[in-house]
């Protein structure tokens, strides 16, 4: 049976079979391709009347099954920036087959060295002789309804299969292979790190010390041993590491015990073994300029399955024999049910499917789903999922030919967190419902807390939370981007550095998150309360300590904070009253106040400081008022625009709210945001228009922010201005589709406020007050709607009828 949209002449048809046909052309609509549609048709040609009470939910859950979006390559790759991500729970492996062997990139959240790299934890090789894949048949597929990634060949008379998948609550990889003929398996652990490295020029951008390295940097060896047919691996963090370099330079040494430290006693690593493998020796190479050395498992007779697992552990202790226990003591009898049922749940959680002519607006949906999956890869991450690549870099010199580095090279640090980037990658896990994977990075800034207030005290003697950009996993400013050569009487609290001084409000960003969380879930935030407080308060009291370093007065003639110097993101500097800190600062504190469990002094307090908040100011192009970034600036540094800020994150203008003409002005005739306007990397203009409701504008930037990468796996963006995959780029995209598609304001839900009335789509997605809406558009018009509760149906606006 074959299903077809063309519409039938038949004059005999029955009612009761028009019915059945309206059904079929709604599952070729959503199921396409619909294999799995024949299936069930063929079981309602006995169930004819079931088929009218067939929710759109279920067809959509069905759809999902119908492996659409799943990513399938019939031929082999070339080198590593053809693989394919793989992951779940913290672990990130990058996949793929490259002259007939299977080769896996191997990544976990944390894995902090010495410098703050973000170490990779080796690569596996797998041999199979004879070899399935070096025949004419092979099959390499993404299956992200389930989570994992399956390898197919045949040579001859042979088939095998490879199931590549991890355990998404124990840090376990498995290779399961299954082949109709007894193969012989030989599985190599490669690791670069056989012996210490000295690090020189760029290749420090992999680490804190960047540009500016203070002596020789080495990246040292791990410890690899071959031990009861297991290959263990780990790499042990020495005991002075970048930690104790960036505390002496801060001037913070008097403190040092005080202070947290991630990097001490850090220890990483894990074990390989195989069902009835044994060692065969060492080998060495070379893949892409890299040299290297193997440890082999080979299986000691021929069968026809075998079953590989890499078993991971990262401990905060002295102890190689603790850090062993611990290793031996993770559960490698996993099944892989459990994982594929909290995959299955991830789906059905959210999820915006487009079937539209546009084919450019089908890929943004496609690669919509395939970076909310590599996201998922570090849902119960200890540590954030980095923007510039995540868990799933590759070899450096290709991103870049001139970078000849090792797999564990990344622009822009491994441990440093880069709040501007870093904001994008989980503003998106709100309306997709994801609160549980937006954990790591709250927690992030709450471990870094008393770190931050230490730093105001010891520099300005005042209280408050001190969050930097280029901030380190310890809390205190990239040691390169402070600045070595500063002068002998410049501000201990400041980095020396033209992009980041005086930036301090994108931890407000981050904080709004957690307020949002609570709204949008009904999560318990009081524990994160402390970091929103002390956040703000920093502002109150610098704010006012360099108002009182400069004359008798506080605040300025209005009772108001003079917000002198500082800075609008990284482009407009030294700025007097910029506009994204005073929309952040205001929309944080409103939230606050809101907050039922905060007590009435607090309340006041903030009430309080809330009145002393400047107000935005504003700017005219050819007679049309906009936002202005600051009140004035001294000059421009960057390419971002911060005067629309207020239009996203912060929500002050935008759809059914005063002032939107004006914002709609900036976006349109404000000269330094249509310079600066482009699609690339963690630019958000997409984001802007859809919140402006221009639609034309919205979906031609998500569109081209979207689209399928210049790399083979579609969702693997960059370098932009970061790295590859830069999940940033990912990040800013998925929040231009949500916002095109569902806006809120408070307790209204604005439906398609800039959706092409051409495109159709069901989607599910999250909104303010544990709710969700779904939804589907069929030819510019709703033709469902599921809202629960239900009583939050009244408070749909809909924008397409």
């Amino acid at each position: 049976m074959i299903l077809t949209t063309k519409t039938q002449s038949t004059p005999s048809i029955s009612a009761k079979n028009l019915n059945v046909l309206s059904c079929l052309i709604w599952l070729k609509f959503i199921l396409h391709p619909a294999l799995s549609a024949i299936r069930c048709l063929r079981s309602l040609k006995s169930m004819p009347f079931f088929v009218f009470f067939v929710p759109l939910c279920l067809i959509a859950s069905i759809a999902f099954s119908q492996e659409k979006d799943n990513v399938v390559w019939t031929t082999q790759s070339r080198n590593s920036s053809e693989s394919m991500p793989v992951g779940g729970g913290d672990i990130g492996l990058n996949l793929w087959v490259e002259k007939g062997e299977v080769y896996v990139y191997l990544s976990r959240s944390g894995t902090f060295d010495e410098n703050n790299t973000l170490l990779k934890l080796g690569r596996v090789k797998l041999k199979l002789s004879p070899n399935p894949f070096e025949g004419k048949i092979f099959k390499q597929e993404l299956i992200l309804k389930d989570g994992y990634a399956q390898i197919s060949g045949s040579n001859g008379k042979l088939n095998t299969q490879i199931k590549v998948w991890v355990d998404v609550f124990n840090p376990i990889v498995h290779l399961d292979i299954k082949s109709n003929q007894k193969v012989t398996t030989e599985a190599s652990y490669e690791s670069w790190r056989f012996e210490d490295r000295i690090t020189k020029g760029k290749e420090n951008n992999q680490n804190s010390y960047k540009w500016a390295p203070q002596g020789i940097v080495k990246t040292f060896k791990d410890e690899i041993s071959l031990k009861n047919n297991v290959v263990q691996f780990y790499h042990q963090n020495k005991s002075e590491t970048v930690f104790d370099v960036t505390v002496k330079q801060q001037g913070l040494e008097d403190r040092k015990a005080d202070l947290f430290n991630p990097l001490k006693n850090l220890i990483f690593g894990g074990s390989m073994q195989g069902n009835n493998m044994v060692p065969t020796g060492n080998y060495a190479g070379i893949y892409l300029n890299t040299p290297f050395k193997a440890w082999t498992l080979r299986s000691k007779t021929p069968s026809v399955s075998n079953h590989i697992i890499i078993t991971f552990n990262t401990s905060k202790t002295e102890s190689i024999s603790e850090w062993e226990k611990d290793l031996n003591a993770v559960e490698n009898k996993t099944d892989q049910k459990a994982s594929i049922k909290w995959w299955n749940a991830y789906w059905k959680k959210s999820f915006i499917y487009i079937n539209a002519k546009d084919e450019t607006a089908n890929q943004s949906a496609k690669n919509y789903q395939l970076f909310r999956y590599m996201l998922g890869c570090n849902a119960f991450g200890k540590y954030p999922t980095k923007f510039n690549g995540g868990l799933f870099t590759f070899d450096p010199q290709l991103t870049d030919t001139t970078l000849k580095y090792t797999p564990d090279f990344r622009n822009w640090g491994g441990g440093t967190h880069t709040a501007q980037n870093q904001r994008l990658v989980y503003w998106p896990m709100l309306k997709s419902g994801d609160f549980d994977l937006m954990k790591p990075q709250f927690d992030f800034y709450l471990d870094l807390l008393k770190n931050a207030e230490i730093r105001s005290e010891a520099a300005w003697g005042h209280k408050g939370a001190s969050f930097t950009e280029q901030l380190e996993n310890f809390g205190l400013p990239n040691p390169a981007e402070y600045g070595w050569k500063r002068p002998a009487d410049f501000n201990k609290g400041m980095e020396y550095n033209a992009w980041l001084e005086y930036e301090w409000d994108t931890v407000l960003e981050f904080c709004m998150m957690i307020l949002e969380t609570e709204r949008y879930a009904g999560k318990n935030i009081e524990k994160y309360l402390p970091l929103i407080e002390s956040s703000l308060t920093f502002f109150k009291e610098h704010y006012t300590y360099l108002a009182k370093q400069r004359g008798a007065k506080a605040l300025d003639a209005e009772g108001h904070l003079i917000l002198y110097p500082g800075s609008a993101a990284e482009t407009y500097k030294m700025a007097y009253n910029s506009t994204s800190t005073i929309a952040a600062l205001k929309t944080v504190l409103e939230r606050l106040i809101e907050q039922p469990t905060l007590t009435v002094t607090k309340k006041a307090e903030w009430a309080a400081m809330l009145k002393t908040i400047p107000p935005i100011n504003f700017r005219q192009f050819d007679g049309h008022t906009t936002i202005s970034p600051a009140k004035v600036w001294e000059r421009i540094n960057n390419t971002e625009s911060p005067q629309l800020y207020p239009v996203y994150p912060w929500g002050i203008y935008g759809i059914g709210k005063p002032g939107l003409d004006i914002a709609i002005n900036t976006f349109k005739y404000d000269t330094d945001v249509l310079k600066f306007r482009s699609h690339i990397g963690w630019k958000q203009d997409n984001i802007f228009a859809a919140r402006l409701g221009l639609t034309e504008d919205a979906a031609k930037l998500t569109t081209a922010k979207l689209k399928d990468s210049d790399r083979r796996f579609p969702a693997f963006w960059g370098p932009g201005f970061d790295w590859t995959p830069d999940h940033n780029w990912g990040g800013s995209g998925m929040i231009g589709l949500q916002e095109m598609l569902m806006q809120a304001d408070g307790k209204k839900i604005y439906l398609f406020p800039a959706w092409p009335k051409d495109w159709d789509v069901h989607f599910k997605l999250y909104a303010p007050y544990q709710t969700t809406v779904e939804g589907t558009l069929k030819d510019g018009k709703l033709v469902d709607l599921r809202v629960l509760p239900e009583s939050r149906k009244t408070d749909i606006i809909k924008m397409i009828n």
